[in-house]
Order: structure tokens, then C-alpha cells, then sequence
């Protein structure tokens, strides 16, 4: 995870807080074309504006000190590729509305994310994950290589995508790091309705949520159906029937307490990795 000189991954509140702050202030002192995927993905450096002058030049070159300086996953809404199934130019929004949900719920973990300016203009930052260590002849782990051994741990992931209708959720949509935590990401497809539902976690098909998970799921159906903080910002991101969607969604949960019985035929994203 990359978070410059202050080292560890951030999951107390208060580190949280700091490495929001700095996602959206920090100014861009570097960018890069992020290999792969349908739509424009770079990745940026962010470093701490008391160590970092801008230059005057365009194409002049500078010295950026890199132990002051984080790094992000910026997707510009200029970048998003139209789909038929989304509304245009609001992919960016979800990453943002996926993580506060996240954040409510306690799970699963979404790196910091949030909505700001960038080269190419509005655009979702994410704290960019750096993956645990591999052989050189060796892909970074991904759901598939860590179902057989580590399976339980994306019950709330699984969970998380029916709560959030994920369209998306592939094989390697998830990080591990150093740490041998386990990270969440890309939810660009999310909650709206008219997609189908993909993923390539299969295996919780039809068994009963944790009843923990469902506890967290509660409070926070009861949050969204008042005019609380998250409900409000949801609808800054989201429109009105997508956050009503997802409250329908979070009831039908609590009240049939069981996986839905996807068609690995059809429920499936391509590439599945």
C-alpha cells in the first residue's frame, strides 16, 4: 500500500482521515497510463505540496521526493468508455459510492477513494494497493489462485456485490498485500439496476449470509431510510432510483438471509481475470 513516509496500511479512523484529505488536496506530480482494462486508468503521484513546486514549463523537469509522496489510481469521468447498461459519464461516482458504503458497513475493504480534479479533468482517486511480493515468473494473486485456501475470507466481498449490484466483480478485483490483507477494487459497475449482475464468486451460491454481516447490513438500510450524511451523499453521486434500488436490495437481503443462486453461464464478466 502505498501511503509515502508514513509506512503501514490505514484502517483506524484517524489514518483514514488523513489519507482521504491528501487524495483530494495533494497535488499530481506525476501521471502513468495504467495497462488494461475498457477505459482510461492512470496512475498518479501525489506529493505533499511543502515539498513540491510546480513547474513553470510544461516539459520541465523536476525533482519530486518520493518519501513525501503517495500514489493513486485516477479515473477520469473524459475517460469512461460509454456502456448501454450506464448512465454515461458517472462510473467514476460509484468507486466513490462503493467505498462509503464500505465504510458503513465495515467491510469488505475499499482503499480510500474519492472525487477530485485531475489532468484530464473530474475523476475518481483511489489509494493505489501495492501487491504482496511474487516470483518474477508469477501473477499476482487473485481470487482464483486463493479460493482453495482462503475462501472464507470473501464471504462479505460476495456479499458486499449483491448489496451494491456488481456487474464486475472479476478474478482480479481484489489485492492482496504485504500484509496479507485483502483488498476490494474496480466498482465502476455498480448499483444500477438494469445491469446484470457478474461475478466469478459462485461458490456462495444459496447459503446462508453470516449472521454478523447481516447485523451491519441492518444498521445501515437503517441509516439510508432516513435523511442521514451517507443518504445524502449517495445522492450526489448516484441518482434518486439507484439509492432507493439499493435500500430494496439491502431489505430483500435481510429478509431472504441466503446468497442468490447465480447461473455461471450467464452472471459471468469476460475477461473473468
Amino acid at each position: 500500500m502505498s501511503v509515502g513516509s508514513d509506512g503501514d496500511t490505514a484502517v483506524d479512523p484517524v489514518a483514514e482521515s488523513v489519507l482521504l484529505q491528501r487524495l483530494s488536496d495533494w497535488p499530481i506530480s506525476g501521471i502513468g497510463l495504467h495497462p488494461g482494462g475498457s477505459n482510461y486508468v492512470f496512475v498518479v503521484r501525489l506529493t505533499d505540496p511543502s515539498k513540491y513546486t510546480q513547474p513553470e514549463l510544461e516539459h520541465e523537469e523536476i525533482e519530486v521526493d518520493e518519501s513525501a509522496s503517495m500514489y493513486g489510481i485516477y479515473k477520469p469521468q473524459a475517460g469512461e468508455r460509454p456502456l448501454r447498461d450506464f448512465p454515461r459519464g458517472m462510473l467514476h461516482n460509484r468507486e466513490r459510492a462503493a467505498y462509503l458504503i464500505s465504510q458503513e458497513l465495515g467491510w469488505p475493504l475499499i482503499p480510500p477513494t474519492v472525487i477530485r480534479s485531475g489532468l484530464y479533468g473530474e475523476g475518481s482517486v483511489q489509494l493505489f494497493i501495492d501487491a504482496a511480493s511474487v516470483p518474477d515468473d508469477e501473477e499476482p494473486d487473485n481470487f482464483f489462485s486463493m479460493r482453495d485456501t482462503r475462501l472464507g475470507d470473501f464471504r462479505d466481498m460476495a456479499m458486499f456485490d449483491v448489496l451494491v449490484h456488481n456487474a464486475d466483480r472479476k478474478g482480479g478485483s481484489c489485492i492482496l498485500d504485504e500484509a496479507d490483507q485483502l483488498w476490494a477494487i474496480d466498482h465502476g459497475l455498480t448499483f444500477n439496476q438494469m445491469a446484470r449482475r457478474r461475478t466469478v464468486m459462485f461458490e456462495f451460491n444459496g447459503s446462508e449470509y453470516p449472521a454478523e454481516l447481516l447485523a451491519n447490513v441492518k444498521t445501515l438500510i437503517a441509516d439510508l431510510e432516513t435523511d442521514s450524511g451517507i443518504r445524502c451523499e449517495l445522492r450526489t453521486l448516484l441518482s434518486e432510483p439507484e439509492v432507493d434500488d439499493l435500500v430494496t436490495r439491502g431489505i430483500e437481503i435481510i429478509e431472504y438471509g441466503h446468497y442468490p443462486v447465480l447461473d455461471p453461464d450467464i452472471n459471468v464478466p469476460w475477461p473473468m481475470v
